[in-house]
């Protein structure tokens, strides 16, 4: 029995050291990985705007009145010239009517004190009358013409004025404001009141954006610029980037600069006043070879795990990235080009369809699903995959 007991506890021993002592198993490394692929790598700039019409004209009038008549209204297509207010003329055709009584009184003046001079200065010539009283004649002669270069610019003002009551379209075009009514007074003392606005043409619209300091430095004229408004949040416009204004514009200590970008607008589907979400396109590469900018901030731990194969140093002007294969990881030298912020151009170093390790997966949460940071992920960041929105 002893032997037996001994027998028993001696195995009992050598399973209690097989379990304390025997080799741990290496710890399984997952890494995230990314497929090397072609897209398009498209650098771009962000802001807001305004669409505006290019051509925008502001009616009013020069005298002051009543509104007679009003022959346009809201969205009326209107000609260069085309009469579309009319103002009272009662009060400025008694202007007239007394300007034009007074010419006629001050002429007859002018033609009497005209001949007088002109007797006088023949009868002085003859020494027939004083020095005095011709002095007299030419006097009042001269007094006479000016009183009657006065009363020809007077009527000509009230003549003016009578054909400021008639207000006519300066160019051809669409209203899109009216700020009077019939029956309505105007005052033009200090400034002249705002009758209309006519858009010239509003099949060719401009988008005036606000462009942050920190990006004006990209923008260039004649790029390429993608936008949309509220109004058809589905659907994109395409411009092109016209002028770049110099003025600085600080509000509340940010500056900024002001973007001219073209807008042609056939379907009339742009309205003045909208607002616009720009992206200008800074660098576009179409059909290249691409991988996120994360897999060249990647180095792997030293864990137990997934063995490293192989090792070099960047070479310069280039940088490393680690490639996934049947063996483990490899670490490559690869050349890079443009980037988006998100994924970045490989020029050599990798081909498509090579795996690029961009991070360790995390362990898994409570829920038992494995936490991720994908590439690219980040949602205040526009779409730079490649894919053009249409």
């Amino acid at each position: 029995m002893k032997k037996i007991v001994i027998a028993i506890i001696v195995i009992l021993a050598g399973v209690l050291c097989f379990f304390i002592f025997r080799p741990k198993e290496k710890e399984k490394v997952n890494y995230e990985v990314f497929e090397v692929k072609r897209g398009n790598i498209r650098n771009t700039v962000t802001a807001t705007g305004t669409v505006e019409p290019i051509v925008q004209v502001e009616v009013g009038t020069q005298v002051s009145g009543t509104i007679a008549r009003i022959l346009v209204d809201y969205n009326s297509e209107v000609k260069k010239g085309q009469l579309v207010a009319e103002l009272d003329k009662t009060v400025l055709e008694a202007e007239y009517k007394s300007q034009l009584s007074l010419l006629y009184s001050n002429q007859n003046e002018f033609d009497y004190q005209k001949r007088n001079y002109t007797r006088m200065a023949g009868l002085h010539a003859q020494k027939m009358v004083s020095d005095s009283e011709f002095e007299t004649a030419e006097y009042q002669y001269e007094n006479a013409r000016r009183a009657l270069d006065k009363s020809r610019s007077d009527l000509l003002k009230a003549e003016t004025n009578l054909k400021y009551c008639m207000i006519y379209s300066p160019i051809d075009g669409v209203v899109i404001s009216r700020a009077v009514d019939e029956g309505q007074t105007v005052a033009a003392t200090f400034n002249t009141p705002k009758l209309f606005v006519i858009a010239n043409d509003l099949r060719n619209m401009r988008v005036i954006a606000d462009v942050d300091e920190a990006d004006i430095g990209q923008v260039k004229e004649g790029q390429k610029v993608i936008f949309s408004v509220d109004a058809f949040p589905d659907e994109y416009f395409e411009g092109e980037v016209t002028q770049v204004r110099l003025e600085p514009i600080v509000e509340s200590n940010v500056v900024t600069y002001e973007v001219v970008i073209n807008a042609p607008n056939p379907d009339l589907k742009l309205k003045p006043g909208l607002t616009a979400n720009i992206t200008v396109l800074i660098h576009e590469k179409e059909n290249v070879l691409m991988m996120p900018l994360r897999a060249l901030r990647f180095q792997p731990e030293e864990v137990d795990g997934e063995p490293v194969i192989s090792k070099q140093p960047a070479a310069k002007g280039s940088k490393s990235v680690w490639v996934q294969n049947a063996e483990g990881l490899a670490c490559k030298n690869v050349r890079t080009g443009v980037s988006d912020g998100i994924y970045t151009e490989v020029l050599e170093g990798v081909n498509a369809g090579e795996r690029v390790v961009t991070g360790v997966e995390l362990p898994e949460n409570a829920s038992g699903s494995k936490k991720k940071n994908a590439p690219g992920s980040n949602p205040l960041m526009p779409n730079m995959t490649g894919q053009r929105p249409h």
